[in-house]
């Protein structure tokens, strides 16, 4: 028997029928991403807290920083308006869960926590936790021991990972939490308090702005860490595109102008 006697048409129906079913059930088994929902909408949510500095800043009703024109870039790149969504440390996850933002940014510390409950973005930036004291203190407050005292008064911004490392590794320092993450660098400065934890590149940050206050070694910090952008858990497509975008911004050179143009 020849084979094309085997391919009739009533042998070839049914065959390509079973095959756009296939086709047809493999399509509507993939799930939708926010990568075409966002470009739909015409708009990218991005959750910010305003109150940190250098990477965000709430002012005069809008947002500055690192990440502020970063996540302009990433909008850019997605031919989409970028609106931002002012959130708190403590909200995060929260406002992520919620489907308030499609993706969070502003100096975000990559921690296995986080990591349960959202996805992350290629790391941007190591980091690191490192004191900031009045000058006059400097060389007193060295390391974890020097700082962990009954003495010393630690100061914190609430619902981070400065909070997280200051009441993991203090046990006998007073820690007090203080609300407002902009004004709380003065709250040293007036001897309201002697330190604060933060991310290395915020002590530099402030260092510069706040004459009388020092970083304390902040390119060997207390902890090793890493920055990166928070987006919804389980959206392979969404993280594919904006991990390719970060790799662009920083191939080009497009990622260094924006951190210099507020940290240099």
């Amino acid at each position: 028997m020849r084979l094309f006697s085997l391919l009739r048409p009533g042998l070839l129906l049914p065959a390509l029928s079973f095959g756009l079913t296939l086709a047809g059930a493999v399509h509507a088994q993939t799930p939708a991403s926010l990568l075409d929902t966002v470009q739909s909408r015409g708009s990218l949510q991005i959750c910010t807290t305003g109150d940190y500095k250098p990477f965000t800043l709430a002012k005069d009703g809008s947002f500055e920083g690192i990440d502020i024109e970063l996540a302009k870039s990433l909008a850019k790149a997605l031919g989409v308006e970028a609106k931002f969504v002012q959130t708190k440390w403590a909200d995060l996850l929260t406002d992520m869960g919620s489907g308030k933002c499609d993706v969070a940014m502003g100096g975000i510390s990559v921690t296995l926590d986080r990591q349960k409950k959202v996805f992350f973005s290629a790391p941007y930036l190591v980091n690191g936790k490192a004191p900031i004291v009045r000058c006059a203190d400097k060389d007193k407050f060295q390391t974890v021991a020097a700082i962990d005292k009954p003495e010393t008064r630690v100061i914190v911004n609430p619902g981070g990972t400065n909070e997280r490392f200051v009441r993991a590794n203090f046990k006998q320092a007073k820690i007090e939490v203080f609300p407002d993450n902009v004004t709380i660098f003065d709250q040293i400065l007036a001897g309201k308090a002697d330190l604060m934890i933060a991310e290395s590149i915020e002590v530099k940050v402030q260092e510069k702005a706040k004459p009388g206050l020092c970083a304390v070694n902040p390119d060997e910090p207390l902890q090793y860490g890493e920055m990166g952008y928070m987006l919804p858990r389980g959206d392979v497509t969404f993280k594919a595109f904006v991990d390719q975008w970060l790799h662009l911004a920083k191939a080009t050179g497009e990622f260094a102008k924006i951190y210099d143009q507020f940290v240099r």
